[in-house]
């Protein structure tokens, strides 16, 4: 299942209860983020047995397009992860909808 900026934002903006993790590397991340938990994707697989106490709660992953994203979505849903969102068109998008 997918998440789309809008309905992010939404989320954010009403201070909704989910976990949110970006998949991309530190460099990106330094350059602009969306304030989620930075694990790169290379580490996904380690974090997935840290978060097992979330596997229950809506995660929402994204990246710089939502490729990366999409790969970590599958990994957790392969681990037993039932509720987790990529953001669709990942922080390219949420810049072009919400620039500034």
């Amino acid at each position: 299942m997918d998440i789309t900026v809008e309905e992010l934002k939404q989320k954010i903006d009403n201070n909704e209860k989910f976990v949110f993790i970006d998949v991309r590397e530190q460099h990106e991340f330094d350059e602009f983020n969306l304030n989620a938990k930075l694990i790169p994707l290379g580490n996904i697989m380690q974090a997935i047995e840290d978060l097992e106490d979330s596997k229950e709660d809506e995660i929402v992953v994204h990246c710089r397009s939502g490729a990366r994203s999409g790969m970590a979505q599958s990994a957790m849903q392969q681990a037993g992860y039932k509720n987790v969102r990529n953001l669709i068109g990942g922080v390219l998008a949420w810049q072009e909808k919400f620039p500034g």
